[in-house]
């Protein structure tokens, strides 16, 4: 693997290719910096070599064009104090400014572009596009792991522009090092706990750890439409209807497959989509006309923490339930808790699959509990999958 560490950035300019789209409240404060701090390290290593820093990423979904709410100078002054010095702007990532900025760059400072993403031209992957961006420095090098599944011009194309100066960042590095440790390196037992809202978003997964895992568990949204495939009622509970057949599917090759395929046994259902909504727990697959099905009950948390914590290896995509509601969030926190006990008194390998599985580790301070919290959640799961990635690929081409 091609990292940093191969490289001495004394005298150079680093063009690096970070995720900076980091949530922000209505008063542009960053709500979790989690991804900036991920990028720390290696911003650091090429300042500690001599190099100079030119980071480049993008924020949000903007659409045709700049946005204000959407600029990379509402996270400046965080960058600064996390960097401890400060950071300077371009307000373009290819313009005039830009250029200007990166030629004028000294050793030891950093300039932050403006969003890449004001351009079609980043997410068509366009290669002019990623020339331009190219010029600006020395050396290219990948920390945005969260992005590495998009073939746009700043993860994918530019790389083609160093092709003996290319670099996977210290971030990228340790996120493809803890995945294949899953992938391909599991120790048994190994349990994979797949929750969320859609088995459309994880048909592919699910086909793939089935070739790998001894237990797969299924909770959140998703485990309503196995339920009603399996002629339960769910009220109005999430559904899929175009999926049951798939989830009958699903459950037979998990069987001929020999994994122990686990579904809840038991729901907490609500009367209405609210924290303070009325609730109760019943039996899976007998949820009453009105009600909703909201998160895992008791049975299914223990059924469910006993299978975990007797796993070697735990791969964690996706919540058992509602878990931004306190009412809604007893089943992911006892998963969470699960895992963790697996981690520390089992010797167990955790990987927490981003997303919103990392939101909840973070909601509940388990961070530092598992073994590693990844930052890419789309990146990952497809990963997973056994895809290439197009920002792997660019680098190790």
């Amino acid at each position: 693997m091609k990292t940093i560490d191969q490289c001495d950035f004394n005298d150079k300019k680093a063009l690096v290719r970070v995720d900076f789209n980091v949530p922000l409240d209505k008063d542009f404060n960053i709500t979790d910096d989690k991804r900036m701090r991920a990028a720390l390290p290696t911003i650091n290593k090429i300042l500690n070599d001599g190099g100079a820093v030119i980071l480049m990423s993008h924020l949000g979904r903007p659409k045709g064009g700049p946005e204000d709410k959407y600029s990379l100078k509402h996270i400046l002054g965080d960058l600064s104090r996390m960097l401890d010095l400060e950071v300077k702007f371009a307000d373009d990532c290819i313009g005039e400014s830009a250029v200007e900025k990166a030629k004028n760059l000294e050793p030891g400072q950093v300039l932050l572009l403006e969003n890449l993403r004001f351009y079609k031209e980043e997410e068509k992957g366009d290669r002019d596009f990623a020339e331009k961006l190219a010029r600006l420095g020395d050396v290219y090098v990948n920390d945005a792991f969260g992005t590495a599944h998009r073939a746009h011009a700043s993860t994918a194309i530019v790389a083609e522009f160093f092709p003996h100066a290319k670099y996977f960042g210290y971030l990228m590095a340790e996120e493809l090092k803890n995945a294949e440790k899953v992938n391909h390196g599991a120790v048994k037992p190994f349990t994979a706990i797949m929750g969320g809202a859609k088995v459309s978003d994880k048909i592919l997964l699910i086909e793939s750890l089935l070739e790998k895992v001894d237990n797969l568990i299924i909770g959140g949204g998703m485990a309503y439409t196995f339920a009603k495939a399996q002629g339960g009622e769910i009220g109005t509970s999430l559904l899929e209807e175009d999926r049951m057949a798939l989830c009958l599917e699903l459950m037979e090759k998990a069987k001929a497959k020999g994994v122990n395929l686990v579904l809840p046994v038991d729901t907490v259902i609500a009367d209405k989509f609210d924290n303070e909504a009325q609730k109760k727990d019943v039996d899976s697959g007998q949820i009453p006309q009105d009600w909703m099905g909201l998160d895992i009950g008791p049975k299914s948390i223990a059924l469910f923490s006993d299978i975990i914590k007797n796993s070697k290896t735990l791969l964690w995509n996706g919540p058992m339930g509602v878990f931004e509601m306190d009412n809604f969030a007893h089943g992911t926190r006892a998963i969470a808790d699960a895992v963790v006990a697996a981690t520390q008194d089992n010797g167990a390998f955790s990987l927490i699959g981003g997303g919103d599985s990392a939101a909840a580790i973070a909601k509940f301070n388990l961070e530092d509990q598992v073994s590693y919290v990844s930052t890419g959640g789309g990146a990952l799961l497809e990963y997973m999958e056994g895809k290439e990635l197009p920002g792997v690929k660019a680098i190790n081409s």
